[in-house]
């Protein structure tokens, strides 16, 4: 393993910790010595970052400190390349602005040779994907965040439209299908509503602080596999 390697491995086992990690821990995780250890932990102190400990006692790594994109192997980047391609077949516009964002900032900061982001000569995914939904899915995904309901016009298979307040759950992309699960007030039940069936949709003052959990514990259990996988 490269050094340049190997400390990244160090920073992100300390990132990951709980508690102190030992030399000793660290060497048998990294399959070498301890002297390398020690040498490994001198360096990172030496550019400045904040790993505090020494040995004998253990090494903790101060909250906060986070790694630039740049650190990203080339199968790892090819990884996030082919799955912001990916995003493109949900349709949901707010999480297309955000690939191409992440995109422009991990190409600015990578070797020309591992750039490229979504638009890739040599690695492609079909666009085919979900019906694009006539709605923002943004407002529905902050939503969810913040344990606000909605407000929504919902249209279904025979064309019947109805009012509804829902508690918004979770987002589902699937290959054919996006699929909002929520809590409905109207059914006082679980329901799945298709996002290209949904006409209209409006974010309430009205919250649910606190609940958001339970309730998608219990979805999880009471609804169809197929929406749980």
């Amino acid at each position: 393993m490269r050094r340049a390697d190997r400390l990244f491995d160090i920073i992100q086992i300390l990132r990951q910790a709980s508690q102190p990690v030992t030399a000793a821990m660290l060497a048998e995780r990294l399959e070498v010595n301890l002297r390398t250890i020690y040498r490994d932990m001198a360096a990172l102190q030496a550019m400045r970052v904040p790993v505090e400990g020494a040995a004998g006692i253990g090494y903790v790594m101060r909250r906060g400190f986070d790694l630039p994109p740049l650190m990203f192997s080339s199968e790892e980047v090819e990884a996030i390349m082919v799955g912001l391609s990916l995003v493109t077949r949900t349709g949901d516009r707010g999480l297309l602005d955000a690939a191409d964002g992440a995109a422009a900032k991990i190409a600015d900061v990578l070797p020309e040779r591992l750039a490229g982001g979504r638009e890739s000569e040599w690695l492609k995914v079909s666009g085919w994907g979900t019906p694009h939904p006539s709605v923002d899915l943004r407002v529905c995904r902050q939503a969810v965040r913040e344990e606000r309901k909605l407000a929504i016009t919902y249209c279904n298979e025979k064309g019947e439209t109805s009012e509804r307040t829902i508690l918004p759950l979770a987002v589902v992309y699937y290959i054919s299908v996006t699929v909002i699960a929520a809590w409905c007030e109207l059914r006082q039940d679980f329901r799945h509503f298709r996002a290209d069936r949904i006409e209209a949709m409006d974010a309430l003052d009205n919250r649910f602080t606190g609940e958001g959990d339970k309730l998608r514990a219990e979805w999880a259990e009471s609804t169809d596999p197929l929406f749980t996988s």
